[in-house]
Formats: structure tokens, C-alpha cells, sequence
């Protein structure tokens, strides 16, 4: 990859997806594209409107961002995950202008965000009626104009970038809270630059007919062989209830032998396995962009 990559991301501006892509291409020229949802950022790589996506796809708080797997799982076989980067995440409560909390009845947010301050929106604002946004940004650009009484989570510099005032700030419910981010190209352009520490992220599904422990024998495959997981989560495969896909998170890259083997030997317990990709882990720079 060279020259100057287009990089998809959740938009519009202002978004953490935003200021996470900002910080985490370290100052390495790109274009950046916002697009209205994360399964749109990755549709552009795919459709090839873009070379790399930049797209969350766990919270520290709130789990796993569900739309990322799904689409990953789903709608862009032909991506891989080339690169990740771990973004604090603060949430401010914003309203177009100063408000009390007891004049709050509504509050626009991306599911993501609110999940993230479900026991201040408890506490502080009990009787506000929650209101999905497709992003934090849309959710605050949305008040302007707008009836009294409504507010939004987000990032606090997306309030001066919309005109809105900052009511509360670090609204989130537990300290730390951290949005780890993905870079995502074609498969074709992804490359394995450099050493250091690497992980592997794979899918694979079908266990068997009801068969005890079949989950557990699949895992020891990378137990037995020293091969660490450090996360993993089901999803539905929606083809019906019962049927589940489990997402790995491993230690190492995939063609590391022990993990090579054990992906191999996974094979043999699964109806399928699909290796989302394989990259380096604590860096900053644009995949591609020369950063080793």
C-alpha cells in the first residue's frame, strides 16, 4: 500500500471513531471517509472505495461491538484485520444549550455510548427516554434546532465542533474506559510487516450434533500446544436457534507454528474456520504506510 490510503470510519466528524483514528495513524497521511455505519466502513474496503477501514470492535465496559463482528462474519469475507489500536474513551452528557439534569427527557445516543453510562443515565436522568443514534456524532449534531429539553452523549470536543454545551463530563460508569479500534483491509493488500508482538483473531463454527464437550475439545487443541486465547465470544449464526459461531482472539501470529498447527488441528473439530486476520498489536501508523 502506498501513497496516501483512503480510510473508512464511523462518522460523521467528531465521532471517538474519529479522534481514535486521528491519534492511532500518528500523524502518517491518509484520506479519512465517514461513512453513516460501521457495516458502510467496511463495505467501502470491500467494494474497494477505500483501502483500509478503522472500525471499533470491543469496549471494556460493554463487551464486544456486535455490528463489527456481525459484518465481519457476514458481509466482507474478502477483509482481513491488518492492525489494532486501544482509544480511552470519555463520554460527556451535551445538549444545545445549559440545561438541569430535571429538564432532560430525552437522550440521543449510539447504543455503544449509553451502554457505556447505563448507571449514570439511572442515577442522574431516571425518567429521560433514551434515543438511538446511528453515531455519538449524529446524536449531538442532532440537537441543534431541536426542542428543549433533549440531550446526547459523545465526545466532549464534538459539542464546540456542533454548537452544544457540555452539561456533565467522564459520564461513563467505570474509569479506563478503553474502545479497542481495528484496521481492516482486503485481503489481498494485507500484509505481516515486522515482529513484535502479534495477535490472531479467527471464527469457526459447527461443533457437532449435540455432542458433550465438543467445545472444549476444540479448545484444547490450543491448550495442548501452549497456543494462549485471550478472548472468545459466541454469536448466532442465524440460521436458526442453537446454531453459534465463536470469534478467538489468540496470541501470536498465524503462521507461527504452534498456532499454525493448532488452527490446523482446530479444522478437524469444526465445520469451518476462517482466520479474520493475523497483525501486530501496540502500534501506531497506517498499515502499509512504512511505520515497522
Amino acid at each position: 500500500m502506498s501513497g496516501s490510503p483512503r480510510v473508512s470510519y464511523l462518522g460523521p466528524p467528531g465521532t471517538f471513531s474519529g479522534d481514535a483514528l486521528r491519534v492511532a495513524s500518528a500523524g502518517e497521511s491518509h484520506d479519512a471517509a465517514a461513512y453513516a455505519t460501521i457495516a458502510d466502513a467496511l463495505r467501502a474496503v470491500a467494494e474497494e472505495r477505500a483501502e483500509l477501514a478503522f472500525v471499533p470492535i470491543e469496549n471494556s465496559i460493554e463487551g464486544s461491538v456486535r455490528p463489527t463482528l456481525d459484518a465481519l462474519a457476514f458481509d466482507v469475507p474478502q477483509l482481513e484485520i491488518v492492525g489494532e489500536y486501544d482509544h480511552p474513551i470519555s463520554q460527556a452528557l451535551i445538549a444545545a444549550a445549559p440545561a438541569a439534569f430535571s429538564e432532560i427527557t430525552e437522550v440521543h445516543s449510539h447504543p455503544q455510548a449509553a451502554a457505556q453510562c447505563a448507571r449514570f443515565l439511572r442515577a442522574e436522568l431516571p425518567s429521560a427516554t433514551i434515543v438511538a443514534a446511528p453515531s455519538t456524532a449524529d446524536a449531538i449534531r442532532s440537537l441543534a434546532g431541536g426542542p428543549p429539553g433533549r440531550a446526547a452523549l459523545g465526545a466532549a470536543g464534538a459539542a464546540e465542533l456542533y454548537g452544544g454545551v457540555v452539561l456533565a463530563e467522564a459520564v461513563e460508569d467505570e474509569p479506563g474506559n478503553v474502545t479497542r479500534f481495528v484496521w481492516v483491509a482486503r485481503a489481498d493488500l494485507a500484509e505481516q510487516r515486522g515482529g513484535g508482538t502479534w495477535r490472531t483473531t479467527l471464527i469457526f463454527a459447527e461443533l457437532g450434533e449435540d455432542e458433550p464437550g465438543a467445545l472444549v475439545a476444540a479448545l484444547v487443541e490450543l491448550s495442548s500446544r501452549g497456543v494462549n486465547m485471550t478472548r472468545i465470544e459466541s454469536r448466532p449464526r442465524r440460521e436458526g436457534l442453537g446454531r453459534y459461531m465463536f470469534f478467538l482472539d489468540l496470541d501470536g501470529r498465524s503462521d507461527d507454528p504452534r498456532v499454525a498447527e493448532a488452527i490446523s488441528a482446530l479444522r478437524s473439530k469444526a465445520a469451518s474456520v476462517r482466520v479474520l486476520g493475523s497483525y501486530p498489536i501496540g502500534r501506531t501508523g497506517v498499515p502499509g504506510g512504512g511505520v515497522g
